[in-house]
């Protein structure tokens, strides 16, 4: 059992760090761009100083992956901690307690109460917005009047939504509603931590019912566990209140599997679910690590038909397609070779900028006009202005004119 005997401090100190976390992220800016947002129009998600671009959504998806049994072994571990101390759900009813009294207020208080659950809302409503569009745009297009018809549309679908949400349904949503709630049930085993009441100290227990009047949905601890618990812990701190004076813990408390159970927390489904869970972490960080910044199509330019010159030797053009993945601007080389002859190549140096897709005609010329009879394939390449550094290598085919 805990030896914490007041959880509810500790809990609105989570909830407050979670908020100005929730809040300030879109705002901090690393290298020019939101820390973490998925900017549509151009379909990038940026995720702290790095950008994946759409083609690269198996990033996404692996991260996707090791999320869900990351969640699969809190919960196995940990019960519904996340509903407790981590869910955006419960950090908006725990700074909104005012809403829970307004219904037994009069007018006046119910009217100011329910005006800062709309504000409140609204601010909801526009960090989740934050984070496709960026708060600055965001901002800068309201004090102007035209943050856009679809940013008017969601921000008010969102804001009603949320505003509904906090107002009537509060922890009734996570009792009946959050499918998220009813998952975690199904995946507990016998050595899951829970809140539970302690069968062995029941003949302590004054029956004073502090704990049924502290739980926000209403559930008698000390009938066993409850798929509608929340794991807020109010029944701990309210039997701890009442049992304080006797110098006793609270009857109530967390514990790996019920009270009284023998067994060791590490077993074979823990053990297994975090061993996939590591594993799908580190392959999505070795992706992010070796994901090239740089991408080249090929294609041949036909408004310039291969050529025979004199002096220049044989010369066909190509289109190139180079993406910049990268948060910095950036000049890379252009070489082909084939049969190790290096070809020349004009121009041989093409500046991208960060975020761009740049089409740009080059020029192939070998001049040993006998040799090249044999050469069907050459190897176009771009790299940095660091010697040897190759950043991606394409083939394409090279034609002979007739005639030469």
């Amino acid at each position: 059992m805990t030896k914490i005997k007041r959880i509810q401090p500790w809990r609105r100190f989570a909830s407050v760090v979670q908020a100005v976390i929730i809040i300030g992220l879109p705002f901090l800016r690393i290298r020019g761009e939101s820390a973490l947002r998925f900017d549509i129009p151009s379909l990038r998600l940026h995720f702290f100083g790095a950008s994946v671009w759409m083609e690269e959504f198996f990033i996404v998806l692996i991260a996707i992956i090791f999320l869900t049994f990351l969640f699969v072994f809190i919960t196995l571990m940990f019960g519904r901690i996340w509903c407790g101390w981590a869910c955006p759900q419960a950090v908006l009813i725990d700074l909104t307690p005012f809403a829970d009294k307004a219904k037994s207020k009069g007018m006046p208080y119910r009217l100011g109460a329910y005006s800062a659950v709309l504000l409140a809302s609204a601010v909801v409503a526009a960090d989740l917005i934050w984070y496709f569009v960026s708060p600055y745009e965001f901002i800068q297009g309201l004090a102007a009047g035209s943050p856009g018809n679809v940013v008017w549309g969601f921000w008010i679908v969102i804001t009603g939504i949320i505003f509904l949400d906090i107002s009537l349904l509060r922890h009734k949503f996570c009792a009946t509603v959050c499918p998220y709630a009813k998952l975690q049930s199904a995946l507990f085993d016998g050595k899951t931590l829970v809140i539970a009441f302690d069968p062995g100290r029941k003949d302590e227990c004054m029956k004073c019912m502090a704990c049924v009047r502290a739980c926000p949905v209403g559930i008698d601890i000390r009938d066993g566990l409850d798929s509608a618990c929340v794991s807020c812990a109010e029944c701990v701190d309210s039997c701890a209140k009442v049992m304080g004076p006797g110098g006793k813990k609270s009857l109530i408390g967390y514990f790996f599997g019920l009270p009284g159970e023998t067994g060791g927390i590490l077993r074979q489904n823990a053990i297994i679910t975090g061993s996939v869970t590591a594993v799908f972490l580190v392959f999505f960080i070795y992706l992010l690590i070796t994901r090239a910044l740089f991408d080249m199509t090929v294609l041949p330019n036909y408004s310039y038909p291969p050529r025979f010159e004199a002096g220049a030797g044989v010369i066909n053009s190509y289109i190139l397609s180079v993406t910049n993945r990268g948060r910095d601007d950036a000049v890379v080389t252009v070489e082909a070779k084939a049969q190790n002859s290096i070809a020349e190549v004009v121009p041989a140096r093409v500046p991208v900028r960060a975020g761009e897709m740049k089409k740009i005609a080059v020029y192939v010329a070998f001049r040993n006009s006998g040799k090249i009879r044999t050469i069907k394939n050459i190897d176009i390449s771009i790299g940095s202005l660091k010697p040897g550094r190759v950043l991606v290598t394409k083939q394409a085919r090279f034609i002979y004119p007739d005639g030469g």
